[in-house]
């Protein structure tokens, strides 16, 4: 095993013994951050004063940094100088993806790791008694996303060199640490293992045998040989050989050509599920979940709700059957209270008990991320309280929750919060004191105000879309509702601009991808809503229209005004229209606000000399599923290599669709080179517009 890890009660709050704690057998963190720049402007003193407060031990700390002024860097600097693993929590899905994409480039030889739901698609089990409606537990799990949580956790338990990318998410509950720990498989070379033995272990791991599809998360055998697709990896799996009961050798390679990558020595298998625990560990659980049954039976029975007891016995007997025979079942998360060992309303393991004790916590867009933190806990209690007394649930799924604002706060390190707009919650544990990065190294202005009138604002916009799609520049636009946004796209889209939408019920990845296409020129105009404010890095964005501007609420705060506002402060030409009757407060403190920071930008110009010039940054991958852009992609035919498959005026959609079958067909043929050249070609297909057509061989169709 990893580690052996301590066991005693906690208190609420209380952090827990893991293997990530302080261990004097690792090497020292060697974050090392590549960047061509170097910092300027008011980045210099931040990045000090950053530094400086955490070495000195201080809990909080809150950096006021406007759009375009290099936030990103700033606290990359931060990281690389104190050296310390550090969490990276932003308001959501798209941010944090962006800023994950960010570190890879700033930290390419270091672990950058990506932590996010695994939801593509999430509907959460709940009743409406009012209308008598169950709603069944229904989602789809993203495997790429979920593999990158695995290699998250595996690396804060094994290296200091880590930086975490999250989402609010991993305020929620996961495996606990210390059983999580319990169950890693160390194995090495010309160790005492029997191929059995590994085997059954597997099985207890979550790993499934199968000697067909061999893909993550499953293993297979032939003969005294035992190849593992671990958990955490996507384009590498492991080879064991063995000599009776001991390990003869270890060999890494590539699980589609066969082709061996690495001899390895020394391997460490961890579970592919975070809640997997030990066999002694769920029999207890079973006859603790068998008595919280009975007494809540006759719970029910008292209140004369003979119905509900009746199918809380058949559903929680039915669990029992599956963890008996299995050790796991659909909705073990609702028993962690259990499988746990913790007591009632104590907080649930988290993300947060997998961090080294001298981590840090870079909380981004902060003004949304605390109030984010806050409000989770309300809404998860009050859809399983109605389960539970109607009697979906046991009342122990209670623990199967978010953390609460305070258990967060307990349970956070030492904390940098990141806002244009700091909120009231993280002034007040800094007293007000922030470190301003307001004058940004390019010289670039904030972006001017224009106020029109809201009567004709749709034919207003159409004229100035127009103008800026001339200079080859980008448009973003925030409406009230994923209605508006959807209606204005199509009504763009017949005026014959080339514009998408973008809200919460788009997919994780495809949400990435539409950012990407919009800064490469596949399309010019984004509508949106809120996902349209806080951190989207799009240096190509000349304007940003504000529909409605005047209708005061939260997506039209002087929080969100100004951090909308701030999303053509990239670029040079950068300018905002609000369509607006009525000049709200939030209206005349963001134009003020803006008009301040346009003036230091100035006088600081003005002193130095400096002449504004826009930002030119890269275009890169994100997740390291996709293969790397293609800036030409969507502008012209793709050029590919020679092929049969190619006839005249195809797609990509269809040759991708050939080029899957082809590649199947190669892997069932066991002829694996073939099937990894074709691997490949799909990959940089991903990049490409569907109806572009393609230009290659003619030969056949």
């Amino acid at each position: 095993m990893a580690y052996t890890p301590k066991t005693r009660d906690k208190k609420p709050g209380e952090k827990r013994d893991g293997p990530s704690r302080k261990d004097a057998s690792r090497p020292p963190s060697a974050l090392t951050l590549e960047s061509g720049f170097s910092p300027a402007g008011d980045q210099i003193v931040a990045i000090d004063a950053l530094a400086e407060g955490l070495n000195k031990g201080e809990k909080d700390q809150v950096l006021l940094g406007v759009t375009g002024s290099g936030k990103t860097f700033t606290i990359a600097n931060v990281i690389a100088k104190t050296g310390r693993p550090t969490l990276i929590m932003a308001p959501n899905k798209t941010l944090a993806a962006q800023l994950y994409g960010e570190m890879k480039v700033f930290f390419p030889r270091n672990a950058v790791e990506y932590f996010v739901s695994y939801y593509d698609y999430y509907q959460p089990e709940a009743y409406v008694a009012k209308t008598d409606t169950f709603i069944q537990k229904d989602a789809r799990i993203n495997a790429q996303i979920d593999r990158m949580r695995h290699s998250a956790t595996r690396a804060l338990l094994e290296r200091r060199d880590v930086v975490v990318v999250a989402s609010v998410s991993c305020i929620y509950g996961i495996g606990d640490v210390d059983s999580y720990g319990k169950m890693i498989i160390s194995i090495m070379v010309g160790g005492n293992k029997s191929l059995t033995a590994l085997a059954e272990e597997l099985v207890a791991l979550r790993y499934a045998r199968n000697q067909k599809n061999f893909e993550r998360g499953t293993f297979k055998i032939f003969g005294e040989v035992l190849d593992i697709f671990p958990s955490h990896r996507d384009d590498r799996a492991w080879r064991i050989g063995f000599f009776n009961d001991e390990v003869e050798n270890i060999v890494e390679f590539d699980p589609v050509t066969g082709h061996i990558t690495e001899h390895l020595t020394e391997i460490r298998i961890y579970a592919n599920n975070h809640y997997v625990v030990q066999k002694p560990t769920v029999m207890q659980a079973i006859a603790r979940i068998k008595k919280e049954l009975t007494e809540r039976l006759q719970v029910l029975t008292q209140q004369n709700k003979t119905f509900e007891a009746h199918r809380l016995s058949l559903r929680v007997s039915m669990d029992i059957e599956m963890l008996e025979a299995t050790g796991h079942c659909n909705g073990i998360e609702n028993y962690s209270r259990y499988l746990t060992g913790r007591k009632p309303g104590l907080a649930p393991p988290t993300l947060f008990e997998y961090l080294p004790d001298d981590a840090v916590l870079i909380m981004d867009e902060s003004h949304v991320g605390v109030s984010q933190v806050a409000a989770m806990y309300a809404g998860d209690f009050n859809r399983k309280s109605t389960l539970v007394d109607h009697g979906f649930r046991l009342p122990s799924c209670l623990d199967n929750r978010p953390l609460k604002q305070e258990e967060w706060d307990a349970l956070r390190p030492q904390t940098i919060f990141v806002s244009a707009t700091p909120g009231p919650w993280e002034l007040r544990r800094t007293k007000n004191k922030v470190i301003e990065q307001v004058v940004r190294p390019t010289g670039l202005l904030d972006p001017t105000c224009h106020i029109r009138p809201v009567q004709n604002q749709v034919d207003d916009l159409i004229a100035e879309c127009r103008k800026t799609c001339a200079n080859n520049d980008r448009v973003l636009i925030t409406t009230l509702t994923k209605r508006m946004a959807e209606n204005l796209t199509d009504y763009l889209q017949d005026a014959g601009f080339k514009v998408k939408y973008l809200h919460s019920d788009v997919d994780t990845l495809e949400r990435i991808e539409i950012i990407r296409d919009l800064r490469l020129g596949v399309f010019d105009i984004l509508v949106g809503i809120n996902l349209l404010r806080e951190g989207l890095d799009i240096p190509e964005c000349a304007l940003v229209a504000i529909l409605d501007a005047d209708k005061e609420g939260f997506l039209r705060s002087k929080t969100s005004l100004i951090q909308t506002i701030g999303r053509a402060a990239r670029n040079i030409r950068g300018r905002v229209i609000l369509y607006a009757d009525t000049l709200t407060q939030s209206i005349k403190y963001a134009v003020k606000e803006t008009e301040r920071r346009r003036k230091k930008q100035q006088t600081y110009n003005d002193t130095h000399q400096i002449i504004p010039r826009g930002i030119k940054k890269d275009i890169t991958d994100i997740l390291s599923h996709i293969a790397p852009v293609d800036e030409t992609a969507g502008k012209k035919p793709v050029q590919l290599s020679p092929s049969p498959a190619i006839s005249p005026h195809m797609s990509v959609r269809k040759y991708r669709r050939i080029l899957k079958k082809k590649m199947v067909e190669a892997a069932k043929n066991l002829d694996f080179e073939t099937a990894a050249s074709l691997r490949d070609t799909l990959r940089h297909l991903e990049n490409c517009q569907e109806d572009v057509p393609i230009k290659g061989d003619l030969d056949a169709k």
